[in-house]
């Protein structure tokens, strides 16, 4: 595992588990570091960097969809010495989903279970024409956005030229998450957990329809209060809601 690409803030040579966390649109790994003080007792966190930002900020983009997936299916698999639950938000969530349908697919260790949030199933398709955030918005729109949802830190915001690469980054992961394509069959045969928020108007009244076609070992979901990040407590203690985390743990 490479520093720069599977970021592990709290080392724990004792652990059992990994909780392998993946990057929404226009987000890196800062926003899952936190969560490493509200796991439970014997689960490592470990955040997956896209290139082109953070510790991989010298890195050019990925170009597309497909290019995304095997950059992180190459980082899962280098992070999958312990079992591990896979989980995404948003854009994440597709990206976990194809990568875990991936690494069955090739034999590799799957995850314990896939926890996706704030998403409709990749099943549903993308008309990246009603999408939002687009590339159709405007910076300021991208930048308002942003500051919706509660991703642009308090010294992004008072500094032009970090808000300019906040777009940036923002209008590549756009890019790429409009080349997706959803692969005619593809499925995980693993536990899923799916959490949306009550307030997220971005998200199908079947959702749980949608998810469940696509998984092939059951589906749990919990609705949780809030928009599409949740209210800003449920978010910094996430991990505590998820129950694939609890099971099999270290005892304290």
């Amino acid at each position: 595992m490479k520093d720069t690409v599977v970021v592990r803030p709290r080392r724990d040579p004792q652990a059992v588990r990994r909780f392998i966390c993946l990057g929404y649109c226009g987000g890196g790994v800062g926003s899952y570091l936190k969560w490493a003080d509200v796991l439970p007792d014997g689960v490592e966190l470990a955040a997956v960097c896209y290139p082109g930002r953070e510790g991989r900020f010298v890195e050019g983009f990925a170009g597309d969809w497909e290019e995304l997936v095997e950059d992180v299916i190459a980082a899962v698999v280098s992070a999958s010495d312990l079992p591990y639950v896979l989980f995404g938000h948003s854009m994440g969530s597709w990206v976990a989903f194809d990568v875990a349908s991936r690494l069955e697919e090739r034999g590799h260790r799957r995850p314990e279970a896939l926890v996706v949030s704030s998403a409709n199933a990749p099943s549903t398709g993308l008309d990246a024409g009603e999408v939002i955030p687009s590339q159709a918005q405007n910076d300021e729109q991208l930048l308002g956005w942003m500051r919706e949802f509660g991703l642009l830190p308090q010294h992004v915001l008072e500094d032009a030229d970090l808000q300019e690469m906040a777009v940036e980054l923002m209008r590549a992961d756009i890019r790429v998450r409009d080349s997706f394509r959803f692969r005619a069959g593809s499925g995980v045969t693993v536990p899923v957990e799916l959490f949306t928020g009550a307030g997220d108007t971005t998200i199908d009244p079947d959702v749980q329809e949608q998810w469940r076609k696509l998984a092939g070992n059951g589906l749990r979901h919990t609705e949780l209060p809030g928009s599409h990040f949740y209210t800003p407590g449920i978010w910094d203690a996430f991990p505590s809601h998820i129950s694939s985390l609890r099971s099999g743990t270290r005892a304290a």
